[in-house]
């Protein structure tokens, strides 16, 4: 089973200095990074460390397209069965694919989830008309997961490439993980955390350098809506939804800003909707009973 890992880096310079010889040393049949358009050296430590390996590849944005499409090129441009993805700022652990690729002999698993000191496996819920998710219990023996992180998780090409990956609606970031991995369990396919999948992640190392914490705060809760109004189909579900959403506008009027910037996306929205309508063999009820 070929294993491809693959890195999006936007002037990430510092993190591919400390990080990319620990990326090297997990023996993956192919590495990839997939640059987003920087301005800083990140080029430059990038071909340097290319002209050290041979099954390293370097892919050019010529200009930046974000987290969600630049993943997906390098994605596509993978030849391994498995691909894993790394953020910049994620450090694995030399063992870690040891732990990873025998979860892929069963052919339902599409994601394995990494265990990052601070967090766990995943448990989703639905809470007052949306949906939510945390860090379950940890615990030392694999778990099923609600989501497999898209900056620190294992994935199935084939069923990836089904799915079309990350859907770029949710630009520039989260979300697109989350959503990916539910239209996954939508369809029948599992998701789990190894927690002997050892990484060091120091979250949003490259966002938080170029975005306002209300920025992110904002894009988060509008991709919250997106996620909702394009997976959650059940109709009793959807009619809480709209209940509560309608007394969040009561209480706080300022909302109404996150609701027309999901509205803006309605059309791609309703089209991504049909098909999971047309796709889903397992219920929302289901899927959330299933991590309670």
């Amino acid at each position: 089973m070929l294993t491809s890992v693959v890195i999006p880096n936007f002037n990430g310079e510092n993190l591919l200095k400390s990080n990319l010889p620990f990326v090297l040393a997990l023996g993956a049949d192919e590495v990839i990074v997939v640059d987003d358009g920087s301005a800083d050296d990140s080029i430059e430590i990038i071909r340097n460390f290319k002209f050290q390996i041979s099954n390293f590849k370097l892919i050019e944005n010529k200009k930046n397209l974000g987290f969600a499409q630049s993943v997906n090129k390098g994605v596509t441009a993978a030849r391994g069965d498995v691909v894993v993805l790394l953020n910049t700022d994620v450090k694995p652990a030399k063992d870690l694919l040891r732990y990873v690729i025998p979860h892929f002999s069963n052919s339902k698993v599409f994601g394995v989830s990494f265990a990052e000191s601070q967090w766990s496996w995943s448990r989703g819920f639905w809470q007052y008309g949306y949906v939510q998710h945390e860090p379950g219990l940890r615990t030392n023996k694999v778990h099923e997961t609600f989501w497999v992180s898209g900056g620190s998780g294992a994935f199935r090409k084939s069923i990836w490439d089904k799915l079309e990956g990350f859907d770029e609606i949710y630009a520039p970031f989260y979300w697109e993980d989350v959503d990916l991995c539910y239209r996954a369990l939508r369809r029948g396919y599992k998701l789990l955390w190894e927690p002997k999948a050892q990484v060091e992640h120091a979250h949003e190392a490259t966002i938080s350098k170029y975005h306002a914490r209300s920025e992110i705060n904002f894009v988060q809760e509008r991709n919250q809506l997106i996620f909702i109004w394009k997976n959650i189909t059940s109709s009793e579900l959807i009619v809480e939804h709209w209940k509560n959403l309608f007394l969040r506008l009561l209480n706080s009027p300022g909302y109404v800003k996150i609701v027309l910037a999901a509205l803006l996306r309605i059309n791609r929205i309703s089209a991504a909707r049909r098909i999971e309508n047309k796709e889903k063999i397992i219920s929302d009820e289901d899927i959330f009973e299933r991590f309670k």
